[in-house]
């Protein structure tokens, strides 16, 4: 005999006994999509505290975005052995968990296991089995076969641009290398690494690196990353710079090593300002106005470096995490998104009833100091000793 119970749980009863314990239990946790469902509740749940285990900031977080935006794009994204897997939106925030606190795949099983915040905020009640590090790498990867961390990464964006946060008032371009996970090959001859074929050499200064290196295009003011590309490390800025312009915004800042006259011709054709440093060559040297140009573009510019010091101190970009230019380049983008997401939950009015200025009073004030700094750069230039009157780029 079956019947229907708690919304479609079939149910066998003999003798009005009813026999489908594991049988709900098999349902609770399995949807019809081949994810299995969790979160649905437990007794266990029902005698914690309401305040245990929560983490404000996480909290924060789980409501300043749209996860169901988020989780369309992880449709693709299903278990190749016919077994239900975890939903993907569950393992995806898992991975941003991973980031924020620095933690290697193991370290993201046993946290998982022992911190309620965790699983609140991934949506795993206390009786759901919790994925294991296997099931994160393989996670991992079909995000990066599929460049799904790309996609998300510009979703977030776009819903940081929704509440008001991506300013657009310049683009601040930068690049710094990351050492590869595999060990060196002997000497600096140019020899490459059969471990690691995408690795490759390059020399700053008097110091040669083996690996990749990261660029980045943050927006000015909020300091919120708006593009990045990963390459080898042999790639010179300037050849990946046209790439991390974005087109929307009103000034482009960058260093000496993306100076280029064509660059600047096409900045002044798309009514964008040019701010991108001088550099002299052994033929010409730099002048008065020039070098003063330099100096007060340093500060503005320098914004992106910090952002670059917070990837490798808080979320271990000094060393490649993984092998091929495919997988750095998809934890690039999980980094990236996981220091957005992060840097906005602060930049958001924690509380309403604080006095507190409001998301928009302080991105204007930053505004206004970037603002200040610009004019007075227009001022200074425009009392130099031999500027060219003709010049028209600020």
């Amino acid at each position: 005999m079956y019947s229907f119970l708690l919304d479609g749980d079939l149910c066998e009863t003999t003798g009005g006994i009813c026999l489908s314990v594991i049988l709900f239990d098999d349902w609770i946790k399995g949807t019809f999509m081949g994810e299995k469902r969790i979160g649905a509740g437990s007794f266990a749940d029902a005698f914690v505290a309401a305040g245990v285990g929560r983490n404000a900031r996480l909290d924060r977080i789980e409501g300043l975005f749209d996860w169901n935006r988020l989780s369309k794009l992880l449709k693709l994204v299903r278990s190749s052995s016919g077994r239900k897997g975890y939903p993907a939106l569950s393992m995806f925030k898992a991975l941003l968990l991973q980031q924020w606190y620095g933690l290697s795949d193991p370290g993201l099983e046993e946290a998982l296991l022992d911190r309620l915040s965790f699983r609140r905020f991934c949506g795993f009640s206390l009786d759901d089995a919790t994925p294991d590090e296997t099931t994160f790498v393989r996670f991992r990867a079909v995000l990066a076969e599929q460049q799904l961390a790309e996609a998300l990464f510009y979703e977030v964006n776009a819903q940081l641009e929704a509440h008001g946060l991506i300013l657009k008032s310049g683009t601040l371009i930068d690049a710094s290398l990351v050492e590869a996970s595999v060990k060196r090959p002997k000497g600096y001859s140019g020899k490459r690494s059969e471990l690691d074929p995408d690795a490759n050499w390059t020399r700053q200064y008097w110091s040669y690196t083996f690996g990749y290196k990261a660029h980045i295009a943050a927006d000015e003011g909020s300091c919120l990353i708006r593009k990045v590309r990963m390459t080898p490390a042999k790639i010179y800025e300037s050849e990946v710079a046209d790439d991390l312009i974005l087109g929307d915004e009103r000034a482009v800042y960058a260093d000496k090593a993306y100076e280029h006259k064509g660059r600047r011709k096409r900045l002044k054709a798309q009514d964008i300002k040019d701010r991108i440093m001088h550099r002299a060559n052994k033929h010409y040297g730099l002048t008065h106005w020039q070098k003063t140009r330099n100096r007060l573009i340093i500060p503005i510019r320098s914004q992106v470096e910090k952002l670059f010091g917070t990837l490798k101190r808080s979320y271990g970009l000094s060393r490649a995490r993984y092998r091929g230019l495919g997988k750095n380049a998809n934890h690039l983008h999980l980094m990236c998104m996981a220091l957005n997401m992060r840097r906005a939950e602060k930049l958001m009015p924690i509380r309403i009833d604080q006095a507190l200025f409001s998301t928009q009073v302080r991105l204007f004030l930053t505004s206004v100091f970037a603002r200040i700094m610009s004019f007075r750069l227009t001022a200074v230039m425009a009392t130099l000793d031999g500027f060219p009157a003709s010049l028209s780029l600020w």
